[in-house]
């Protein structure tokens, strides 16, 4: 564990790698569940503090808000992505992986952070936190324990190994029908290792298990234009929201709300207005 360290109290932690999304051109867009939970977390006025592995000599053009602190584990290269469009769906390629996180880097001050989310993308990290890091509430977005590479790079599923004991320690989970398949069978398992668990459906909204029930939560209609991180806006709104009201249902609605405004923008530029967020704060279940 770190001894000393200069960073503050915060909020709201989230861990992951940052990702590189290649471009046709050349270039590339930010990604990873890091990046967009912990700007929507920021924007809705939590201390965020971010535990990653990216390019030193990088990290000041991803332009985020100076406000976030940032713990940066040294790596050559980021984690790096090739989204491929086919006939039968998006493929996925990784062409590079960064540092793996240990969570022995995380700051003393941060240790006892309210929320904690753990974000992998690449299998970056373990699914379980040492029992010496106390945060209120542990969410969890466990796509990139959900994936497995060989030698190409060319991603695809693959079995969770630790699940059952990461959902138990987990105050709340957020994924996609996409990270599971649409299998309904393994939906029901993870369902009832979990306190809370809620399973995003793009433009049909998202669904919540909680309490030995379920409900759904329908999307307004939007005018689609990128839905890149709307699953990860979904996933910081609804942990912050839950932890504030401690009510799953409001946190799932709010999560909603804000995660269908995102996709009427591109990239980054998705993260919730003000205007966004009082009027989802405003609505009522």
């Amino acid at each position: 564990m770190l001894a000393h360290s200069s960073y503050s109290k915060i909020d709201y932690l989230t861990i992951g790698h940052f990702s590189k999304d290649l471009l046709s051109d050349g270039g590339y867009l930010l990604g990873g569940t890091a990046a967009y939970t912990a700007q929507t977390a920021h924007a809705l006025g939590l201390r965020v503090g971010i535990l990653t592995s990216f390019p030193a000599d990088e990290l000041d053009s991803l332009n985020l808000p100076s406000e976030i602190q940032i713990v940066n584990i040294p790596t050559d290269v980021a984690t790096t992505f090739d989204n491929i469009e086919t006939p039968s769906g998006r493929k996925q390629r990784i062409h590079a992986q960064a540092t793996q996180i240990d969570f022995d880097q995380i700051p003393v001050e941060w240790q006892k952070t309210p929320i904690i989310h753990l974000g992998p993308v690449a299998q970056e990290m373990p699914s379980q936190l040492p029992t010496w890091i106390a945060p209120s509430l542990l969410g969890l977005t466990p796509q990139g324990w959900m994936r497995s590479w060989k030698t190409d790079g060319n991603i695809s599923p693959s079995k969770w190994s630790e699940m059952e004991a990461s959902l138990n320690q987990a105050g709340a989970v957020v994924l996609s029908v996409e990270d599971v398949q649409h299998d309904e069978e393994l939906i029901e398992e993870m369902y009832l290792s979990s306190r809370t668990l809620a399973i995003t459906e793009g433009a049909d909204g998202a669904r919540l298990y909680w309490n030995g029930d379920q409900r759904r939560f329908r999307a307004p209609s939007v005018n689609l234009v990128d839905s890149t991180g709307a699953g990860d806006i979904f996933a910081a709104a609804f942990f912050t929201r839950l932890y504030q009201t401690r009510d799953p249902w409001e946190a799932a609605r709010f999560g909603v709300c804000l995660a269908s405004q995102s996709v009427t923008r591109r990239g980054i530029d998705s993260i919730p207005t003000k205007e966004e967020i009082q009027t989802c704060q405003m609505e009522v279940l």
